[in-house]
């Protein structure tokens, strides 16, 4: 029997404010345990919660970045529930109204485009964290994230494969750090998915008792716990047995799942609305701000780089995986250079330039006017495109800019055409057999002649003029 997965991702983005969503304790990462938890994030007798703006506000703006409906009246609910980092016996967050409902993101993996609707996204609380190692048999609580402010967005599930499944989370990803209302950190916990999968005939419209695989970290985590998970669910149905619908974690150690508990439902945590926390009303001169407030998304500016530029879709696509690579990107292009050459340097040789010493754009050496000082000497022909490789390479190093690189290394492009002449000259009549060759019909011999061409002028000679002579003599 063929089979068909069935994924919906709900992941947790901890909200970029410099303080909890109901404390003004800091949410700043890495502080010994317990020093920064508040007498409201360890519920003592009598605190009140008072809700963070800046914490409705992000999920304000990320609700209008994927076309949702942000509700202008939202309710907090307490989900109860009994583990030792959770100080108040139950988590404020939202259930019955959320502040986002529906949206949807756009996702492209090597089946194409396609877009992933998304149920809702809530605001709700952390917990705390417990610590197994280093105890002795016991476990430690650290509530320093007890309160930390998250935005729970939850996908439908029209995701069909682990492909897909990454797709939308690295979307999701960029987004939430595109409008800067995450950190986008998995290392630190600032972004964590879980994916609940399910198998059904190929064919079949009738869902499967689904698993869900809580705190994944890593895109790689995700891709290979879904991936482990169908296999054993397709595996226990085939052999007659059936799914238990349950919570499970994947051990990276040993690249599977396994039962962590049973998987309850929402009755079980009997919600209801939190006495504490007043209705959130949202205005519609609020909403107005927030979306004045916005940069141009992903998805516009992509359209605007294949329309304003004429740009291929893939670059546009590529160009646009996070913010700070789109304005590096625009401001070569700022400086004068054109788009088309742009784009291929900064996908290029920037891109494997970056990925060889693992940084982020924001990091590189060689800045975005560096960059578009070299183009420019390409484009002038001072030097050649081959010869702005080891340039490049040179200015990577923190050899100086592109200008001083050149004149110290003697690499300005020869474009005399006497001089150029005399090169072509010269290797035609050391290689008589090439040029007899290429007038016997073997293009590959032309290229070998400018090879030689290329090699006697320690390849400074511009290709273009090269090219053009070498026909014209040889056709004479």
């Amino acid at each position: 029997m063929q089979w068909e997965t069935v994924i919906g991702l709900e992941v947790h983005a901890q909200l970029s404010t410099r303080s909890k969503i109901f404390s003004g304790a800091s949410t700043a990462f890495g502080a010994a345990p317990n020093t920064q938890a508040c007498a409201v994030d360890i519920a003592l007798p009598g605190v009140l919660p008072v809700l963070n703006r800046g914490a409705v506000e992000r999920a304000i703006r990320f609700g209008l970045a994927i076309g949702a409906k942000v509700n202008r009246t939202s309710i907090f609910a307490r989900k109860n529930y009994f583990y030792p980092d959770l100080p108040k016996g139950y988590q404020i967050s939202q259930y019955e109204q959320p502040i986002v409902e529906g949206g949807a993101i756009r996702i492209v993996t090597r089946g194409g485009e396609k877009t992933v609707r998304l149920t809702r996204a809530h605001l709700e609380e952390d917990a705390g964290k417990s610590l197994h190692e280093d105890f002795h048999g016991m476990s430690g609580i650290d509530l320093n994230r007890a309160g930390t402010p998250l935005l729970e967005i939850v996908s439908e599930p029209d995701m069909r494969s682990s492909e897909e499944a990454v797709a939308y989370a690295r979307a999701l990803h960029a987004l939430v750090r595109w409008i800067d209302i995450c950190d986008g950190n998995m290392q630190e916990g600032s972004l964590r998915a879980d994916a609940n999968v399910s198998v059904r005939p190929l064919g079949s419209d009738v869902l499967g008792t689904r698993c869900e695989i809580k705190n994944l970290n890593s895109f790689r985590f995700l891709e290979r716990a879904i991936e482990y998970e169908v296999r054993r669910q397709i595996g226990i149905i085939e052999d007659g047995g059936r799914i238990v619908q349950e919570t499970r974690l994947y051990d990276p150690d040993r690249d599977e799942t396994r039962s962590m508990r049973s998987k309850e439902e929402a009755h079980d945590y009997r919600y209801f609305p939190d006495p504490d926390l007043l209705p959130l009303a949202v205005s519609e001169k609020w909403i107005d701000e927030v979306r004045a407030g916005l940069p141009e998304l992903p998805e516009a500016k992509r359209a605007r780089y294949e329309r304003e530029w004429g740009l291929p879709a893939y670059d546009a696509l590529t160009l646009t995986a996070s913010r700070e690579l789109a304005s590096y990107f625009e401001d070569v292009v700022g400086a004068g250079i054109e788009p088309k050459l742009a784009a291929n340097w900064v996908m290029g040789d920037v891109a494997a330039a970056l990925n060889r010493s693992d940084l982020d754009i924001a990091a590189s050496p060689v800045s975005s006017a560096a960059l578009a000082g070299l183009l420019a000497r390409i484009r002038d022909n001072t030097i050649s495109g081959k010869i702005a490789k080891d340039v490049f390479d040179a200015m990577w190093a923190g050899e100086g800019g592109a200008d001083e690189i050149i004149e110290k290394r003697g690499l300005r492009q020869i474009t005399d055409a006497s001089a150029i002449e005399k090169l072509v000259d010269d290797v035609l009549a050391a290689n008589p057999k090439s040029v007899e060759e290429f007038r016997a019909g073997k293009e590959k011999a032309f290229n070998a002649l400018v090879g030689q061409v290329m090699k006697a002028s320690r390849g400074k000679a511009n290709p273009a003029a090269v090219n053009e002579l070498l026909k014209k003599k040889l056709a004479g």
